[in-house]
Parts: C-alpha cells; sequence; structure tokens
C-alpha cells in the first residue's frame, strides 16, 4: 500500500495531471513552478518530482525532463484529489433538450444516448442492455404474419422488447395465438428466460402435454421463440474519435484500440460490474484490459430495477471533472425517460 502523499506533493501531482490532460504533452518543473501559484522554485518542483517517480506515480516518456503520470499516478489523483465540478443550470438543461426520446424504440433510444454521449465527451459513447436470458418474464405475444410464420414480441419486467420472427409447423389463426399467449402470461410470469427454458423442458416432457393441443403447441411455439441465446447488445459510438487522439497515434496502439471495440468482451465484462453497482464507475488501464484507456459508467435504471449501463471510454488522461458528471446526469435522465416507459 503506498504511503499517503503530503500537501505539497498532492498540489504538484495533481497539476502535472491537469496540465497533462490539457496538453497530452510531458510537464516540466519550469512549467509547473511559472502556471502554478506553489511559491516554490523550479529546483524544489524538480525535487518533489523527482520523489513521484520513485513512488511510480510520475515516468518520464523519453529524454525530455518533463514527466507525465503513470496508470498509479492516475488511480491516485481519481481515488484523492478529482474534485467532480457540478454541472451548471444551463447544462443541465441543454442535456434534458439533448435527451427527447419519445415515441422512439428501446434501440433506437440506447443508440442515441451513446452518440450524444459520444458528442458531449468527445470520445467513444457506451450503451449496454442485459443478456436476454437473465431479464425476468411479463408478457409474450404471437402474431400471425402468414401462412406458418409468426412474429413473437417479448415484453421483460423492466420493459425490455425483443422481437423475433418465427416458423410453426402449421397455421395457426389469430385467435388461436392469443389463447396461447394468454396461457403463457399466466405460467411463465415472474421467470427469468433461463429458469423459462428449463420449465419448457421439463412440460414437453410431460405425459400430459401429449393430450392437451393447446399447451402442446404454446410449449413449441414458446420454445423456439426462445431458445436462441441472445447476446448484451452493447452499442459503441465515436471510436473515430478515439482515433484522433495522439496517444493512439502509432498502428500499434491504434490495432490495440480497435481491438479492444471489436471484440466488445472487455467492455461487456466492465459494463456488467458498473450495473450492479452504485454510482459512477470509474475503470483505468491495464489492470482492466483498458491499456492506455479509463471507462467511466453508470447504471440506468426504472423502478422495477436495473436496466443497462452507459459510459464513456477515453485516454487514460481523458477530463474526469467534466467527463463524470455528463456520465452520471445521463444515466438519470436515461432512468427517468424509462420510468415513465414502464409505467
Amino acid at each position: 500500500m503506498m504511503a499517503e502523499l503530503n500537501e505539497r506533493s498532492q498540489k504538484i501531482l495533481e497539476a502535472i495531471v491537469k496540465d497533462y490532460i490539457a496538453s497530452a504533452e510531458p510537464v516540466g518543473s519550469r512549467a509547473i513552478s511559472r502556471r502554478h501559484h506553489f511559491n516554490l522554485s523550479p529546483a524544489s518542483v524538480r525535487n518533489v518530482m523527482a520523489d513521484l517517480e520513485e513512488m511510480g506515480l510520475l515516468c518520464s516518456p523519453h529524454t525530455s525532463a518533463g514527466r507525465i503520470p503513470t496508470e498509479k499516478g492516475f488511480q491516485y489523483y481519481i481515488d484523492s484529489l478529482l474534485q467532480i465540478r457540478d454541472l451548471s443550470d444551463k447544462e443541465k438543461k441543454q442535456l434534458r433538450s439533448s435527451y427527447r426520446f419519445s415515441g422512439m424504440k428501446m434501440e433506437d433510444i440506447m443508440q442515441e444516448v451513446g452518440r450524444i454521449l459520444s458528442g458531449l465527451s468527445k470520445y467513444a459513447g457506451l450503451v449496454m442492455v442485459p443478456k436476454f436470458a437473465t431479464t425476468v418474464f411479463r408478457q409474450i405475444e404471437f402474431v400471425r404474419l402468414s401462412h406458418g410464420r409468426l412474429l413473437v414480441i417479448y415484453v421483460s419486467e423492466t420493459g425490455l422488447v425483443q422481437n423475433k420472427v418465427i416458423s410453426a409447423t402449421a397455421d395457426i389463426d389469430q385467435r388461436e395465438l392469443e389463447k396461447i399467449s394468454n396461457y403463457l402470461n399466466r405460467e411463465l410470469n415472474g421467470l427469468t428466460i433461463n429458469q423459462v427454458r428449463e420449465k419448457l423442458k421439463k412440460e414437453m416432457q410431460d405425459e400430459m402435454t401429449l393430450y392437451d393441443q393447446l399447451r402442446k403447441r404454446a410449449l413449441s411455439l414458446s420454445f423456439a421463440a426462445l431458445q436462441d441465446e441472445i447476446e448484451d447488445q452493447l452499442y459503441v459510438t465515436g471510436t473515430s474519435l478515439m482515433l484522433e487522439q495522439p496517444e493512439f497515434s502509432s498502428p500499434d496502439q491504434m490495432r490495440r484500440l480497435i481491438q479492444t471495440f471489436e471484440s466488445k468482451k472487455i467492455l461487456i465484462d466492465l459494463l456488467d460490474r458498473s450495473q450492479s453497482a452504485q454510482g459512477v464507475q470509474i475503470f483505468i488501464g491495464s489492470e482492466v484490459d483498458l491499456k492506455g484507456c479509463s471507462l467511466i459508467s453508470a447504471n440506468f435504471s426504472n423502478r422495477k430495477g436495473a436496466i443497462g449501463a452507459l459510459g464513456v471510454v477515453g485516454p487514460m488522461r481523458m477530463d474526469y471533472s467534466q467527463v463524470v458528471p455528463i456520465v452520471d446526469f445521463t444515466a438519470q435522465l436515461v432512468s427517468r425517460v424509462l420510468d415513465r416507459e414502464a409505467e
């Protein structure tokens, strides 16, 4: 465990982090002495910087006399020095006016939230809704499209909607489909999709099912509707903005960043952690497989529980004091919208 820094060391580390966030360039002792009113000579600042480097909080990227924060330095800054500013009333009003989702489908809402987060932060915006299999069943409806083709509409307890077209072995009229829907809604309400699948498997093997045509058809259709696994849906917007950052100018850095966004697994795992946590979460650096990057995230919910998570991925030197309140307020706004949708 690292020893606590004295006030002078904290102030100089904070100044270096802030200057590096603003410039993306190594910060020298002379610049710190000139820009910040510490009443310290460049030599005194240089001595403190040497101590911070010895503690692993700063490093020298090349022959430059300047220093940049390490992952450890950023982590200390976030844990001990970061001051989150409050959004002004004007900024809150602008955010509220950006998030107008009336009449939009859930998928469109999620994509729009990611786009707005990216536009406000100038980094990549992320929005994730959870695995279909973990959601709690509320309602299923079958709609006849044509001979042997049905549209299945599944609604979760938190209001998420999934649509799927399936084939039926025999043509079924809409009246019969309504009976099937009513039967399933009575039998399956309150179960997760994984539990529903297990129940369907058992009941399809039940001898009584062979003699009850409604039950047989209902189980067969619902099994077809729910058998495919649907993974977490992750919407990513603004990856090109990340490639404009100086940290990702080399081919190797660029390739690593693109692989992170394309595989999605790392981002989904971190957003999964955010979904079960309270408040804003900050993940930084290689300890969470985000070398050179940070993720600021928060969950969103309605009155029935957490629905998903959203966030911003940026370089490790992103302006946390600016991005954290944007992510936090956006999660609150999206939660309010979804709360109204669930009524």
